[in-house]
């Protein structure tokens, strides 16, 4: 046997996961490695105990081309996930066969992750998630773990690649739960607020406002004038002889004078708190001042937050394609012993670039290339040279 290779998925689920575990499955495997699935991301690794053996722990499962195969069709990750950091495990998250070691409010539990691994004689790790997964991936890294890193997010916000598992599905499904919705603000003449993913990063309501899916969109990386906004969708609507006009709005989006708007003040152990409400709040907003452009009439709004509609289900051709390959070139960058990598692609082509870049970049919209900060649509009249989503990594 060549080695023990782990696989672990974090942070949220996207579709395109279980293809790119089975990939990494039947090719390890076939070239003669072992392959164990950590569950539930890195709280998985933490919660490891060492007086027991690998086949009695409840947090890894052995692997082989009959389990992975079963899933190749199916969405989330059958590996499961959480948003654990171990730098930072609160008090109440300590396993309870450690918790005489660690008793502050919150404990670095790395030490632990370390001596896991070591235990469950996993010699190669492949971390499958977003640049907080990836973030801690980098760290081990540094501290001696053989990493290889997939990136996922439905945001495409990890930085050093054009493309991460999952925005396909989430583009396609944006665009066609938008179109349904087209109905029935036709029918009752309204406007249609859209909220969409996107903490940081405006990709998914930039791509669906090119393939024509709304006449607007507002992005986190541009604060917008909610009088500006309102006067142009009054604008598009009696344009458009069914009498609706569409607006697509990040959740991480901020009109001038407001900051980003959170569900709950509560924080993950990343130290993020969970987005979700501009929609509604533009909503409310647009409804109000739509009379002071439309000849003192308001205009009803429908109001619609897609969230973890566009994460579920089966994955689309792009994200079952770009999944498997993801999973074949870790291997490859396993085989040749290329560790501390990020496998990515740029500009159309399959890379890989190292890990340490999710930790000293932010992959944001260029505002000045991409996005009409007047017309609160995006700019894409010359696409030449530009790869097949347009907006890059770089």
């Amino acid at each position: 046997m060549k080695g023990v290779i782990g696989i672990l998925t974090g942070g949220g689920d996207v579709p395109g996961l279980n293809p790119a575990i089975r990939a990494i499955t039947f090719r390890a495997i076939r070239e003669g490695y072992r392959v164990v699935g950590i569950k539930n991301g890195w709280e998985g690794t933490i919660n490891i105990d060492r007086s027991k053996s690998s086949k009695d722990q409840k947090y890894l499962v052995e692997l082989d081309e009959l389990t992975v195969n079963k899933y190749r069709t199916v969405g989330g990750t059958f590996l499961h996930t959480s948003r654990t950091n171990p730098k930072t495990v609160s008090l109440d998250k300590v396993p309870d066969h450690l918790s005489d070691r660690y008793c502050d409010k919150t404990n670095d539990l790395t030490e632990e992750v370390l001596k896991n691994l070591a235990h469950a004689e996993i010699d190669y790790l492949i971390p499958i998630g977003g640049d907080d997964t990836l973030g801690y991936a980098a760290h081990l890294h540094d501290l001696g773990v053989k990493i290889v890193a997939i990136p996922k997010t439905m945001d495409n916000d990890v930085p050093g690649t054009d493309y991460c598992i999952g925005f396909s599905t989430c583009v396609s499904r944006t665009i066609e739960f938008t179109n349904q919705l087209r109905t029935c603000a036709t029918s009752h003449q309204r406007f249609l607020v859209v909220e969409v993913f996107g903490r940081y990063a405006g990709y998914t309501a930039m791509l669906p406002t090119i393939a024509g899916a709304a006449d607007r969109c507002v992005i986190p990386e541009h604060k917008f004038d909610m009088d500006k906004l309102t006067q142009l969708l009054i604008n598009d609507r009696n344009k458009c002889p069914d009498k609706l006009a569409v607006v697509m709005v990040s959740e991480g989006a901020m009109f001038e004078g407001s900051e980003m708007i959170f569900e709950t003040d509560e924080k993950d152990s990343f130290g993020h708190k969970k987005l979700g409400g501009i929609g509604d709040v533009v909503a409310e907003r647009i409804h109000n001042l739509s009379g002071k452009y439309n000849n003192g009439k308001k205009v009803e709004v429908i109001n619609q937050r897609l969230s973890y509609l566009v994460r579920s289900g089966s994955p689309d051709a792009i994200d079952s394609l770009v999944s498997t390959a993801y999973g074949s070139l870790a291997m490859t960058l396993i085989k040749e012993k290329k560790f501390g990598r990020m496998v990515a692609m740029k500009n159309g082509r399959y890379e890989s670039v190292p890990i340490s870049t999710v930790q000293n970049n932010k992959k944001i919209i260029d505002v000045n290339q991409f996005y009409n900060t007047e017309r609160y649509h995006p700019i894409y009249t010359n696409v030449i040279d530009h790869p097949m989503w347009i907006m890059t990594s770089d």
